[in-house]
């Protein structure tokens, strides 16, 4: 699988990693999914402490012990649990990430994460003591990188211009465009890597699954109609999520796509668009020429 740098980092990522939120809770369908995964090529493990309560960094932990060294393993902070309470607070504040870390940590079964993102983020925050708290963790030796996971443009500039960060993570898929005008150019410039994700829609643009409900900004007849429309650029060596993956590649500021993936079927089906060439321009053209651009509503 074509590797790629993240950002101006040492990490290196193969293009299609696996975003492990979708895994489920059933432990040995987990790690059977991993391991074929990682025996793929695939190396970019993506999970979050606020995944199934921490059960999904458990998990991911278990998956690779005896092979962390296959691994660029990614986590996020910020979504603060409550005891007692429903839901989680948000805090990006530095305090509470040199705490979560080392919870992170234990549940990962590892002394250092890869990439640790900032799971969301308002122009509000702290943002300086926020990278602090990211920098102090890098110089410790405790994460290697950091970046942000947000579909603020506001603030992913902030960060752009005030910290260190290798990557973003933001949605990006042929319904979902937003970040073409407003973040991949700033992105791309800066040298900061996207990691993509969502480029399959929830399965809205999987090959062997029937959309039942819309997506944002398409309603679900014009979602099948789209879908229609793209069929004309499969084929037999390149179905539907795979031409889905690589126009989520297609943009020179994404380093790497992150699908989901809750069977085997799915997995092979997503790796396999690491083996099928690049989309053409012309072909971009088309798509996007098919598709809505989309613009991002404002949020603090």
């Amino acid at each position: 699988m074509k590797q790629n740098q993240l950002g101006s980092s040492k990490l290196l990522v193969g293009e299609i990693g696996l975003g492990c939120m979708s895994l489920g809770t059933d432990e040995q369908k987990a790690t059977a999914l991993i391991h074929e995964a990682l025996e793929r090529g695939v190396n970019l493990l993506d999970t979050s402490d606020l995944y199934d309560s921490g059960l999904n960094e458990e998990l991911v932990g278990k998956a690779i012990r005896g092979r962390r060294d296959q691994v660029v393993l990614a986590t996020k902070v910020g979504n603060r649990r409550i005891p007692g309470q429903e839901g989680w607070a948000w805090d990006p504040s530095k305090q509470y990430i040199l705490s979560a870390v080392k919870e992170s940590l234990r549940r990962l079964g590892t002394d250092y994460i890869d990439l640790y993102q900032l799971h969301g983020g308002t122009i509000e925050d702290p943002i300086e003591e926020t990278i602090e708290a990211f920098e102090q963790l890098k110089q410790e030796g405790i994460i290697r990188e950091y970046g942000i996971s947000s579909i603020r443009p506001n603030v992913i500039r902030e960060y752009a211009a005030r910290s260190s960060m290798v990557s973003v993570m933001n949605p990006y898929s042929i319904v979902d465009r937003r970040a073409e005008e407003s973040v991949l150019p700033l992105l791309e410039e800066k040298g900061i890597s996207v990691i993509a994700r969502g480029p399959v829609a929830s399965g809205a643009l999987a090959a062997n699954r029937q959309p039942s409900k819309a997506v944002p900004d398409y309603e679900l007849d014009e979602l099948l109609h789209l879908r229609e429309q793209l069929q004309q650029l499969t084929s037999t060596e390149r179905s539907l999520s795979q031409l889905a993956i690589r126009y989520s590649l297609s943009h020179p500021a994404v380093a790497v796509a992150i699908p989901g993936a809750s069977s085997r079927e799915q997995l092979l089906q997503n790796i396999a668009a690491a083996d099928i060439p690049a989309l053409t321009g012309e072909e971009v053209q088309l798509i996007r020429r098919l598709s809505k651009a989309g613009v991002y509503k404002v949020h603090r």
